[in-house]
């Protein structure tokens, strides 16, 4: 028990020493890891990708993704400023590159590496949704939802070993442990844990969306279409990373009008045209 209680003990202190701040919400997060150590791994796998994939470029479309791409981190950089952050984009290096791939699929790599899948554009049908899609998937970076992740499945780990340790002389329970711990760490932190940053990319990427100038509310339109491609297939939401698809959208629409007033802040009281391409 006391090495146990010892082992508890020093977790809990690496956890409160291990903490950055959302610039967005001025929340604590985990951050085992530090930026410094994580986006040069993440441009590696990033370069990784590309040279083992069909980059398109000079096209419209691929061009469409720069010029998205660059708007969405120029609002970032505004927001930012705005609200005392300045210079927390300074080892961000943006790039943005369309890869010719049936995946209905983005993502971006910590520290700004972005890809998106030309599978992806039909469903996105214009470039307001794309924006939407672009602020999205920045705003995980941002946020640094990759450098939690990674913490929070380091203490997935740590609490496996600290279980193992103190029910080392029961081996009955231990083998009860091992089998349960698994599946109810994930469904019941791993699983919400990802959730909880999707919708926070949401909210974070509809407000960017909006300041680039374009229409906060194409983001629940481009969900509907998300939902129609999929036909319907998607586990419960308790057992997907994701939110469902319908409460995205309530919460998109939701979202839209303050999305609108953030981008006001900033000038902006039109948007652009969906620019269907």
């Amino acid at each position: 028990m006391k090495l146990k209680n010892s082992v508890a003990l020093a977790l809990t202190l690496v956890m409160f020493l291990s903490c950055s701040t959302n610039p967005f919400t001025g929340k604590k997060t985990l951050a085992f890891v530090s930026n410094a150590e994580l986006f040069p791994t993440a441009f590696a796998q990033y370069n990784q990708v590309l040279t083992e994939s069909k980059v398109e470029t000079g096209t419209t479309r691929a061009d469409m993704i720069k010029r998205v791409g660059q708007r969405i981190a120029v609002a970032a950089e505004r927001w930012l400023n705005a609200n005392g952050q300045q210079g927390y984009l300074n080892d961000y290096k943006w790039e943005y590159n369309l890869i010719d791939e049936d995946i209905v699929n983005a993502w971006c790599m910590p520290g700004g590496k972005i890809v998106f899948y030309t599978g992806i554009l039909p469903v996105a049908e214009n470039e307001s949704a794309i924006a939407a899609i672009m602020g999205h998937e920045v705003a995980h970076a941002l946020a640094n939802h990759g450098q939690q992740r990674m913490s929070a499945g380091m203490i997935q780990q740590g609490l496996a070993v600290v279980g193992n340790v103190a029910l080392a002389n029961d081996e009955k329970t231990l083998g009860i442990f091992n089998q349960s711990y698994g599946i109810v760490s994930n469904v019941g932190g791993m699983l919400p844990f990802s959730r909880s940053h999707e919708t926070e990319a949401d909210r974070i990427g509809l407000y960017l969306t909006a300041i680039a100038g374009y229409n906060p509310d194409e983001a629940a339109n481009l969900w509907r279409r998300m939902a129609q491609a999929s036909g319907g297939q998607a586990p419960p939401e308790f057992l997907s990373t994701h939110p469902a698809n319908q409460t995205r959208i309530d919460n998109l629409t939701a979202l839209s009008p303050s999305a609108k007033a953030e981008a006001q802040k900033f000038g902006v009281t039109s948007f652009r045209p969906l620019g269907k391409y």
